[in-house]
């Protein structure tokens, strides 16, 4: 069932981490629906998810499941995992999911359930499960249950199949990756002289594969003097194209980077030092 996660559409909006083989229209109230407690859940180890343009992230989950104890979950005909998605359970905007099923360990047990310790692995991958700027953001976890039944042969076809979601188990960031360059010229110069330092800052667009400017952010300025440690210049404000430029009065050799915060869709980046000598 895990091997083919893109065969069945639940409602409008969801993707390949729920569309597991043979299943059809979730059933959350459906009668016979079994008593899953999911806890404890954590993503990428409370981590922002970072994403660039061409490789696929690999996002560690973790938590903690409470089953009956005659509920037997082979992960094939019957699954449960952890998902992450956007929007509502009944409005999906996007989802994520595993594509290998989750590792559960048993850690308890009593007469009537079981709880287990479970590890999975949920795939955020640019231009096959986001698509678009909103992507970029906060995410909700829902646990998920999910059942599929077949019989068939040449002149007989009879399948069923429910699902059933419980959300807003946890939040999780996804951002879009980004870079950062700095430039400080002319190199070398004279003590007193003015140094122009320059930057770019760019961050992934999904859309079209490529990093683009990311305008009117705020970037420090930091300026490490050769034997000391990096001390704050000033803010500057990225322009057109995601453009940095400013202009310090060179006092002492040493080495000049720029510093992002980030932001609620975009990752924190710190540039390269670029060291100038000064005569």
């Amino acid at each position: 069932m895990w091997g083919n996660m893109r065969k069945l559409a639940i409602g409008a909006a969801l993707s390949g981490a729920l569309a597991l083989a043979g299943l059809a229209a979730p059933a959350a109230s459906a009668a016979g629906t079994p008593d899953l407690t999911f806890s404890g859940v954590t993503v990428n180890k409370g981590k922002p998810v970072v994403v660039g343009t061409v490789k696929a992230v690999s996002v560690p989950v973790s938590y903690t499941l409470t089953r009956p104890k005659n509920l037997v979950i082979d992960q094939e005909k019957t699954v449960q995992a952890v998902i992450l998605y956007r929007g509502t359970l009944k409005s999906l905007d996007n989802d994520l999911g595993p594509r290998r099923a989750p590792v559960c360990t048993t850690t308890a047990t009593t007469d009537t359930t079981v709880t287990e310790s479970c590890t999975e692995t949920i795939v955020a991958a640019p231009d096959e499960t986001l698509y678009e700027a909103a992507d970029a953001g906060t995410w909700k976890a829902a646990g998920l249950y999910a059942h599929s039944d077949e019989s068939a042969s040449d002149d007989y076809l009879h399948s069923e199949s429910d699902v059933t979601l419980w959300g807003n188990l946890a939040s999780a960031k996804v951002q879009r990756a980004s870079r950062l360059t700095t430039d400080a010229a002319p190199e070398p110069v004279a003590k007193g002289r003015t140094l122009t330092v320059k930057g770019r800052l760019t961050r992934a667009n999904w859309v079209t594969g490529t990093y683009t400017g990311y305008r009117d952010q705020k970037a420090v300025l930091q300026f490490k003097a050769d034997g000391g440690a990096y001390a704050d210049v000033r803010t500057v404000t990225s322009g057109t194209g995601g453009a940095l430029s400013t202009t310090v009065k060179a006092g002492r050799s040493g080495t000049y980077r720029f510093v992002f915060a980030g932001t609620a869709t975009t990752a924190a980046k710190t540039s390269a030092g670029d060291h100038v000598t000064v005569k």
